[in-house]
């Protein structure tokens, strides 16, 4: 009985790859989804050598792209592919038959209630047991994009131009899509399995051939032709999509002889917590994290690459006059490793579900911006408690180092050797910071997040974090002109921020503060 559970959880979709499974000894669910990415790496090849615009017309590429999409959904997920269909077309037909004044509420509420309904399958029905690549995963990339595309509808056919950012007027569409593109946007092959999610007039300009012109005359005025393809030779892909399939190479290596050898869980087995001195146990919390990342780094980095091979994903040319590829890049691995704040963290991991929440939430939230917006991130990936605890204690930590920053930084900024000290020290800080709320991510439930905290001493890091939080407010009290000064740099802190047509990775302006 137990083996026939075991081998019902081991995917709800094809089972040709069985062999190879067993052969290499991995879950047939992940095999099935690497033989997805790597042909769809090799059919994104084939897409924009053989299927470009000045070979296929819009209609043909956007059906190629869609059925491509469906067929790898039915291939990992068999039958749960239908959950993902059904919201999509649910979510068209609101957006051709809704008021337009409400279409993103509508889209908002149909598009997040079916996907919380799908996560709360996972912890009740499945008590946990599910699939590592269950079909949930594509579902919450199309939930981006059902709810980015329904925001961006509703600032280009309801709201004034001078109502809108220059980041909003850019990506507001004044047409409803047709079901073909509708379905192309949500479905296509190149990101239907683990994202990213792009902005629905950056998907149209890359089907319809203007993707890589208008990133050029955005960028630099030049590119005067309608059609970019017929006026201007298109730069090559191939160097992005090596070094990122290197990249990727690196990280299935890193899994494969650190990864495993360094299980999460470890951190709360009772022998363990019970025997191990404090500092083992906080080295272990440490490198067990930072081992877990790379799977993460692998995942989205391919997806990356297999977008780039389809001629999608360019963001111009950068300060050397070369071709960047990393428009919709959904990490900076540098970035994520080396952050000296919780923010720097959080602005490099998921830079795409940043960007989401922050379209959709952060800039449009009355007030509680913050709150909301960790709470909407904690939706949109599940109803698993550990999720919560997560998210829960990063809006204190998230306050604490910013009194942090703004109390004690400028002390740092005289020399060099003090600025090295102060960015060793925030970075010492922040990954001890990310030992204790990240684990909970990855422990899942109540139980062994609580063993963990007490093995930590949790109740010690809150109490710092509450002081430093409560040290800054009784500081900004006694200079009334600090808070002045706060709100004016914040507001023009908030105004460049809207003037970036195109987040840039390195400035972390674009995410959520």
């Amino acid at each position: 009985m137990g083996e026939q559970a075991d081998t019902a959880f081991k995917t709800t979709g094809s089972k040709w790859l069985l062999p190879v499974s067993e052969y290499l000894g991995f879950p047939l669910d992940q095999v099935n989804f690497l033989a997805c990415q790597l042909f769809a790496l090799a059919a994104a090849f084939w897409f924009r050598l053989y299927l470009s615009p000045s070979h296929a017309n819009p209609l043909v590429r956007h059906a190629v792209a869609t059925l491509l999409g469906i067929a790898f959904l039915i291939f990992c997920f068999g039958w749960y592919s239908v959950h993902i269909l059904t919201v999509v077309v649910a979510s068209y037909l609101i957006i051709v038959n809704t008021d337009i004044n409400n279409v993103h509420r509508y889209s908002m509420v149909t598009a997040m209630g079916y996907l919380t309904v799908c996560q709360v399958s996972r912890v009740f029905i499945f008590n946990y047991g599910i699939l590592s690549t269950d079909f949930s995963g594509p579902l919450m990339i199309v939930t981006q994009k059902i709810t980015t595309l329904a925001f961006q509808l509703h600032d280009g056919m309801c709201k004034k131009s001078e109502q809108l950012t220059p980041e909003q007027k850019l990506l507001a569409i004044n047409v409803r899509p047709s079901l073909i593109e509708y379905l192309s946007y949500n479905l296509n092959f190149l990101s239907v399995l683990v994202g990213p999610c792009s902005d629905y007039k950056d998907y149209i300009d890359f089907i319809e051939g203007r993707h890589i012109s208008q990133r050029l005359r955005q960028r630099s005025g030049t590119c005067t032709g309608q059609n970019g393809y017929d006026k201007t030779p298109d730069p090559s892909p191939l160097p992005a999509v090596c070094q990122k399939l290197l990249v990727c190479c690196g990280c299935m290596l890193f899994f494969l002889i650190v990864t495993r050898s360094l299980p999460v869980t470890h951190n709360v087995d009772p022998y363990f917590v019970s025997h191990a001195p404090f500092l083992n146990r906080l080295n272990y919390a440490f490198f067990s994290i930072q081992a877990a990342r790379p799977k993460f780094y692998f995942a989205w980095t391919l997806a990356d690459a297999v977008n780039n091979a389809a001629g999608f994903g360019f963001l111009g040319m950068d300060e050397n006059g070369q071709p960047s590829w990393d428009l919709i890049c959904n990490l900076n691995i540098l970035g994520i490793e080396t952050a000296t704040s919780f923010k720097t963290f959080i602005d490099n991991w998921n830079i795409r579900t940043g960007i989401w929440l922050k379209t959709v939430c952060y800039d449009r939230a009355p007030k509680h911006r913050l709150a909301l917006t960790f709470i909407l991130s904690a939706l949109w990936h599940g109803v698993y408690p550990g999720y919560y605890f997560t998210f829960i204690t990063a809006i204190p930590i998230t306050m604490a180092a910013r009194a942090i920053r703004k109390s004690i930084r400028h002390y740092f900024l005289g020399s060099r050797g003090l600025k090295l000290s102060y960015d060793i020290l925030t970075w010492a800080a922040t990954q001890l910071a990310i030992c204790y709320t990240v684990m909970p991510f990855l422990l899942l439930a109540v139980e062994p997040t609580l063993v963990y905290y007490r093995s930590m001493y949790f109740h010690v890091h809150i109490i710092s974090i509450l002081a430093a939080i409560a040290l800054h407010r009784k500081h900004k009290t006694r200079d009334p002109s600090a808070t002045t000064k706060t709100f004016s740099s914040a507001s023009s802190f908030s105004s460049s921020c809207s003037a970036q047509c195109q987040p840039v990775h390195s400035n972390n302006n674009d995410k959520v503060d």
